[in-house]
């Protein structure tokens, strides 16, 4: 896909962050745009967006990912509506912080919700429509922690490990069979984004320390700059795209110490994670 001119691509999340920068830059290439998302304040700030750059035509939609549901029928209406879908951006997320042995089955169910089965409903539901427009691409969005794992993180890292595993396997698939579907799998490192600020904590994590260190430490790069990434590896057909050196230092690094980075990470943790308490 080596231009969006006349493209429809749906983008997940698009109320706020990468999904609306993304919207923004596809906008100016002259993509037809399918945006959705929870926040319906932020969207329609999105839509606004959009129309000012020049849009051709956008839709907005409120979308529960984790609804199945709801997410078929989605898929169905947009290339109903278009008359095809070319690119599904599947950008939605959520984030929760907490050692296992602390977090609570509610909001372990929450964040697979999302961040996996999510983009497995927007994956599953849209290919058959990206199979018959001729020129398909998957975009899912994993994380710098779909590459490593971290203390703290583990339904976050097991959410972003499971979208890399499963868009790879469907990259081969697509390959296999010859279909006109190219997939990218995203693993973006710090986002100057929402996602620490509005996410879940166990009761032992200060979620406002939790955030701080996100924003002013991790945080390094404008979601605009992280949609021209992606948007310039999805038009090179990459498998794979890092986004941000941070990205491609941890990538490297995985690549260099093999499992031994396990040790690594848990010796460093310690001087670098805020305090773990009882936040009441």
């Amino acid at each position: 896909m080596k231009s969006f001119d006349d493209k429809v691509v749906a983008i997940t999340g698009a109320g706020s962050g990468i999904g609306r920068a993304l919207s923004l830059n596809l906008a100016r290439q002259g993509a037809l745009l399918a945006i959705s998302d929870v926040d319906d304040a932020g969207l329609a700030e999105t839509v606004d967006l959009v129309q000012g750059v020049g849009a051709r035509e956008v839709r907005s939609d409120h979308l529960d990912v984790a609804d199945r549901a709801a997410f078929a029928a989605y898929a169905g209406s947009v290339a109903d509506q278009f008359g095809r879908v070319n690119v599904v951006v599947n950008n939605a997320g959520v984030a929760l912080a907490g050692n296992l042995e602390d977090l609570e089955y509610d909001d372990i169910d929450w964040i697979m919700a999302i961040n996996f089965f999510g983009v497995l409903h927007g994956t599953k539901e849209f290919l058959p429509h990206l199979i018959a427009s001729g020129d398909g691409h998957v975009v899912n969005i994993s994380s710098l922690f779909g590459l490593i794992s971290m203390p703290g993180q583990s339904m976050y890292n097991a959410a972003k490990y499971a979208v890399r595993g499963m868009s790879e396997a469907l990259r081969e698939e697509m390959l296999v069979a010859g279909y006109p579907v190219g997939v990218t799998v995203v693993h973006p490192g710090g986002i100057k984004t929402a996602i620490a600020r509005n996410a879940r904590v166990s009761a032992k994590e200060d979620k406002a320390q939790t955030a701080k260190l996100f924003d002013e430490k991790l945080a390094k790069m404008t979601p605009e700059r992280a949609a021209e990434i992606i948007v310039k590896g999805v038009q090179g057909n990459k498998a794979r795209v890092l986004v941000g050196l941070d990205a491609h230092a941890v990538h490297h690094f995985a690549k260099l110490t093999g499992s031994r980075y396990q040790d690594i990470v848990a010796k460093a943790a310690s001087r670098v994670l805020p305090d773990r308490t009882t936040v009441v």
